[in-house]
């Protein structure tokens, strides 16, 4: 008997199966894409736009709503179809739609964000005639040697799965197997399915099986006795363990097992910046951020350790301070995750598994285990000066304008728990890595595996979609508000309340920071006007300022404004803008020049031995001893 036939364009096609996929852990089922973002444009408008259109307005018996959001960059809606599916743990995603030429090259950047952040996000960027009858089509990049090259095989090294679909049948390969890399924690990344304009509205008879409704089940990996005996073997030979927890202990749902494992054995913990939260900031085996931009206590304890357990990481530059915050010669590490790319970095014994199954195994084999009473007082003693070297950030009383630290302190003390602070790249994450007292794994989120200028704005409105009930904050540096603020329109249109905390400090402060000690001068790192008689090289002259006055573009975006002058300003706005049920902007002023917290980690930027400037010989020679403590682990 021959197989049910539903005839759908390709474009019902893909909203059809997007409404039948499912995810499944621990016996809790979800839909897996409940929305699209997109903008139309002539290469999805009357393919893609017309599916969704139908959906919304003459839904087929049996068929699923898929919700559709229009933003406004097309860089934006990835962001913020990233930061939905980070917020729900890779359990949920969401999809967007562009059209070709500039349209789909506008995703390149969030799907690299995505992939180097190990998060799941589906693309569908338009694509060039797969008949070639119009050719050149409109935005089309045309190849001499290759008539089958556009636009869109850019996406091929910052995605985790690529197809270019040419027939409508093609798609009956292509979206199960996009499904199978973002629902599988290892491979997960950007998947990116190319619809040429004309495929897109090309119909077909499809299988009804094809729309059935499909669970993808996310099973627990649990980990190998024998890795687990090594691991144990390793802890107990230890004096001094470290863990170094990662954005996998979160992503796993694995918090409580950590804690359960510090509270019974004393280890501390350190985090990255995807980990933080992880364990609550006050458990007295917390330790704060490690590495380039770590907490003096993380990094004073790394120095030392004899052990570093690490879950759920990549180790990237930033957490091993460039391969310098790891000093002990005898050094082992145990890493547990459950991609063998990333449990194999440092030389490690791996534990390829599950950050809250390994967890909870090590917990049973470690039973009457503890650290020494000594490394024990050690870490109290480094997690105390610490708290005081915050404590002293947070409330440092700097004018004649405030510093940026004094901002963070105010939000960390009016923040609740299940609240989210927002933030990517600059000077903050830094500040926030070895500052912040996260309590919770929601409240932290911050993006600085691709540290992407521009996400703060869209991914606060993927969060706030992905949480209503949490009070969603993302600071905003004017570098980054001016890279990406179009997503405004978007949460106004939406309605979705987030409070936005705009630090305008009138350049690169982070950047112009490196800049200087790196022998550079801050150059080409202040918003200032053309000076003839000092070329790029600007001062302080507030004569010179740009004129760009931020909170006036913002209200003209459909914001609340409220300028402050001054911490005690700031933290009244804050209340009125917690109460309030509209977007808000708190827009405040703060010192470009910091002063920043302790610098306890380095990174190695490398300075150019040859130059007439003494600025770049100064930074070279420092450069010169610094790298000597850089280590490579096998």
């Amino acid at each position: 008997m021959a197989e049910t036939t539903i005839r759908l364009s390709v474009g019902q096609a893909v909203v059809r199966y997007l409404t039948r996929q499912y995810t499944e852990r621990d016996g809790v089922e979800q839909r897996f894409i409940p929305g699209m973002f997109g903008i139309f444009g002539h290469g999805n408008v009357a393919g893609l736009g017309q599916a969704l259109l139908q959906n919304e307005v003459d839904p087929a018996e049996g068929e699923d709503r898929l919700e559709y959001w229009h933003g406004r960059n097309e860089q934006g809606i990835v962001h913020a179809a990233t930061a939905y599916a980070r917020t729900k743990d890779r359990l949920q995603t969401l999809a967007a739609t562009a059209s070709i030429g500039p349209g789909s090259l506008n995703m390149v950047t969030g799907a690299a964000l995505a992939t180097t952040n190990r998060i799941p996000v589906l693309l569908f960027p338009s694509d060039i005639f797969a008949n070639r009858a119009p050719n050149p089509v409109l935005q089309q990049l045309e190849d001499a040697s290759d008539p089958d090259i556009s636009c869109n095989d850019a996406f091929k090294p910052v995605s985790k799965f690529w197809d270019r679909v040419n027939r409508p049948e093609q798609l009956m390969v292509s979206l199960p197997g996009a499904m199978r890399v973002l629902t599988d924690p290892v491979e997960t990344g950007a998947a990116v399915v190319c619809l040429p304009e004309d495929v897109q509205a090309e119909v077909y008879d499809w299988p009804a099986s094809f729309f059935a409704k499909k669970v993808w089940h996310m099973d627990r990996q649990v980990p190998a006795p024998s890795a687990l005996a090594r691991a144990v073997e390793a802890v107990k030979a230890s004096r001094k363990p470290l863990i170094v927890s990662g954005g996998g202990t979160i992503y796993s749902q694995a918090s409580q097992e950590l804690r359960d494992l510090a509270t019974r054995t004393g280890i501390p913990v350190s985090d990255t910046q995807a980990g933080k939260g992880a364990i609550n900031w006050d458990h007295p085996a917390a330790v704060g951020g490690l590495g380039a931009t770590g907490s003096g206590a993380a990094n004073a304890l790394a120095a030392e350790a004899d052990l570093i357990i690490g879950i759920g990481t990549r180790y990237s530059d930033f957490t091993t301070g460039s391969q310098t915050v790891f000093g002990n010669p005898d050094v082992r590490f145990v890493n547990i995750n459950v991609a063998a790319f990333d449990a194999v970095k440092q030389g490690a014994e791996t534990v390829l598994a599950d950050a809250r199954e390994a967890l909870t195994a090590l917990a049973g084999a470690l039973e009457g285990y503890h650290v020494e009473e000594s490394w024990t007082a050690r870490v109290r003693a480094e997690a105390d000066a610490w708290a005081k070297a915050t404590d002293t950030c947070y409330h440092l009383g700097h004018g004649p304008l405030p510093a940026q630290t004094e901002v963070f302190g105010a939000l960390n003390e009016m923040m609740g728990d299940e609240d989210v602070m927002i933030n990517a790249a600059g000077s903050m994450p830094g500040d926030l890595q070895c500052l912040w007292r996260a309590k919770t794994p929601v409240q932290y989120h911050v993006e600085y595996a691709f540290s992407c200028m521009g996400y703060e704005i869209p991914a606060a409105l993927g969060v706030k979609m992905a949480r209503p009930e949490s009070e969603v904050v993302a600071i905003v540096g004017d570098g980054t508000y001016q890279m990406l603020p179009m997503e405004l329109a978007t949460i106004v249109q939406e309605g979705k309340k987030v409070i936005f905390v705009l630090l305008q400090n009138y350049g690169y402060s982070s950047i112009g920071a490196l800049s200087e000690s790196h022998g550079s001068q801050r150059f080409g790192t202040k918003y200032r006007r053309d000076d003839d008689d000092k070329g790029h090289v600007r001062g302080d002259d507030e004569s010179l300022r740009l004129p760009v006055d931020i909170a006036a573009n913002a209200r003209s975006w459909g914001l609340d404004v409220l300028e402050v002058h001054g911490i005690e300003e700031f933290r009244e706005a804050y209340a009125k803008a917690h109460a309030s049920s509209r977007p808000t902007m708190i827009h405040i002023e703060t010192d470009l020049y910091g002063p920043n917290p302790p610098a306890t980690g380095w990174w190695d930027v490398p300075v150019t031995s040859e130059s007439r400037l003494e600025s770049t010989q100064r930074a070279y020679a420092q450069y010169a001893e610094d790298v000597k403590k850089q280590r490579r682990f096998f």
